[in-house]
């Protein structure tokens, strides 16, 4: 065996399940096939539950030069609602977050093989082989599954063709107070702060309604800048850092594992477990939650299984919040950020409730 613990994926996930284990003296191999943290899309909202979860790693959103967030404002056509968020929020790009999520777990002991691509599974008597693309053949009792929105070959994770995920960070001349949530023909975007003066601008639409927003960076921007005139004020003048923005198809929002028998020694974490709709915000703190419960679940010698199911009991509410709002704000956009405006603790209770304590 080349460790007791195969991780793969040096996400936050899989960083966080290293952490955990690595910190109680377990041998853990991290498999991330990135030589360097990238930016990934979405995932820049830390929530209170995430800055939770993060202190228990050790890490701290503030020390890393995130941005407190204090408000959040929903901007459709001439409406806008704005309140303040009933916690404190970060902004952070996922880049800066994994990296220091992955030196923490390297710190504790956890060997990391960076540029380690994984091509397929194999189910072995005493635990797993994960094949490497060099042809290089990994075996481990336990493995954890930490490959975000990549399936693996031979352990698919949702059918369908999901929704359309685009992200592209800005110079603003004003940039917004909190986070910014846009109802948008087909889907919904987020502008919230992000570091060195930036913004950060996420877009989740339906495979249909991607394409052309999908094109360049100014069709992303005049997409979403043309359904409010909120979004008209922030976005003018706009600069994209990139010309084009990130990308990933197929999310299947709603997603939840239901784990097969024959899954005996394979923890699934993050989006191979779970998918929670973008504008809840609890994205990173699903990765990190998931992460650190399969850790704790292969200390106390919890099954896979059992881990799995218990986790589907756990995310049950907040997906359950997080996908009746979306589709409210997708089916009565203007009478979604009217009642927003009148009704904050309404706001704020969907803000709290779609947490992932």
């Amino acid at each position: 065996m080349d460790a007791e613990i195969l991780i793969l994926g040096g996400g936050a996930a899989g960083s966080a399940a290293a952490i955990i284990l690595a910190r109680a003296g377990r041998s853990v191999l991290v498999l991330e096939r990135e030589r360097a943290a990238r930016e990934k899309v979405c995932g820049e909202f830390l929530g209170a539950d995430t800055a939770g979860h993060l202190a228990r790693l050790g890490i701290s959103p503030a020390a890393l030069g995130g941005v407190a967030l204090h408000r959040a404002q929903i901007a459709h056509g001439n409406r806008l609602a704005d309140h303040p968020l009933p916690f404190t929020a970060w902004g952070l790009p996922r880049s800066t977050l994994d990296e220091a999520l992955l030196a923490e777990a390297a710190r504790l002991g956890a060997a990391v093989l960076r540029g380690a691509t994984a091509q397929g599974l194999m189910p072995e008597k005493r635990g797993w082989g994960v094949r490497l693309g060099d042809g290089r053949l990994l075996y481990a009792p336990l493995l954890v599954l930490a490959t975000g929105k990549h399936d693996l070959r031979g352990q698919p994770r949702a059918s369908g063709t999901g929704s359309v995920g685009l992200k592209l960070h800005l110079r603003l001349q004003a940039p917004p107070a909190g986070i910014v949530l846009f109802p948008l023909p087909g889907g919904y975007a987020g502008l919230q702060p992000s570091t060195h003066g930036r913004a950060n601008l996420c877009v989740a639409l339906s495979r249909g309604a991607a394409p052309g927003p999908a094109r360049s960076a100014e069709a992303l921007l005049a997409f979403v800048a043309d359904a409010s005139v909120h979004g008209t004020h922030l976005l003018r003048d706009a600069e994209p850092v990139t010309n084009r923005a990130l990308a990933i198809a197929g999310i299947p929002y709603g997603f939840r594992h239901a784990a097969p028998a024959d899954e005996s020694g394979l923890y699934r974490v993050g989006d191979q477990l779970s998918v929670i709709h973008s504008l809840a915000g609890s994205g990173v703190a699903m990765a990190l939650a998931s992460g650190i419960g399969a850790g704790e679940a292969i200390l106390a010698a919890q099954p896979a299984g059992a881990f799995h199911a218990q986790w589907r009991r756990r995310v049950s509410a907040p997906m359950r919040w997080a996908g009746t709002a979306a589709g409210v704000l997708a089916a009565m956009p203007g009478l979604s950020t009217q009642l927003a405006a009148q009704l904050p603790r309404g706001m704020a209770m969907i803000a709290r409730h779609t947490r992932v304590a």
